[in-house]
């Protein structure tokens, strides 16, 4: 039992920090860059993210495991785990939209973008590739979104913060992401050693 919790725990480790989606292996990056201006629309995008991710691990483990691979159909599995994601942003875009209008205004085009969001769809081939088990899945499903989740509250505070800045002009917006990005990648990288220096 014990061993089963270190292994758990070694997984929840690897997708929220070591193999984290955002800043160690660049996924997703577009809503990373594009809501990450203030800090309610990124915590906001990172639970329909956390959603997501968990719901995608959850229902592509069993098209997976009981219906494609016995009836030797693997190769469609890039097209259902999309249409599953797409399925799940549907009805996450539908509940924002009708009981947080605020929140669906700020997301704009990025909440129905999640649908192509390489991080969701990254975890759920990590999942099958890796041969995790049903529980493994959620749980790297759900240490996935968390590890989102940190990154874009994280980048969303700093981006607050340094607007009070005096930048040069040619500096703003995207330039100046893009350097607390590296910051916080080189930061991600070298706390947790994923490349040995």
């Amino acid at each position: 039992m014990k061993l089963v919790e270190k292994a758990l725990f070694a997984i929840f480790l690897e997708g929220a920090f070591i193999k984290n989606f955002l800043i160690i292996q660049f996924l997703g990056l577009c809503s990373f860059l594009g809501v990450t201006k203030d800090t309610k629309g990124a915590a906001g995008m990172s639970g329909a993210v956390i959603f997501v991710m968990t719901m995608a691990s959850i229902i592509s483990y069993g098209i997976y495991t009981f219906i494609l691979d016995p009836l030797g159909l693997t190769f469609l599995r890039l097209i259902s785990f999309i249409v599953v994601i797409a399925s799940l942003v549907q009805l996450v875009e539908f509940v924002v939209r009708k009981n947080i209008p605020s929140l669906y205004r700020s997301l704009g085009i990025y909440l129905p973008l999640i649908t192509t969001n390489c991080a969701v769809l990254g975890v759920v081939l990590l999942n099958v590739m890796n041969e995790y088990s049903f529980l493994e899945s959620i749980v790297f499903g759900i240490s996935a979104g968390i590890g989102y989740t940190i990154v874009m509250v994280m980048m969303s505070s700093i981006r607050e913060r340094t607007s009070l800045v005096p930048v040069p002009a040619a500096m703003k917006g995207l330039p100046q992401a893009f350097i607390i990005a590296a910051f916080l990648s080189m930061a991600f990288i070298n706390y947790f050693k994923v490349i040995p220096i």
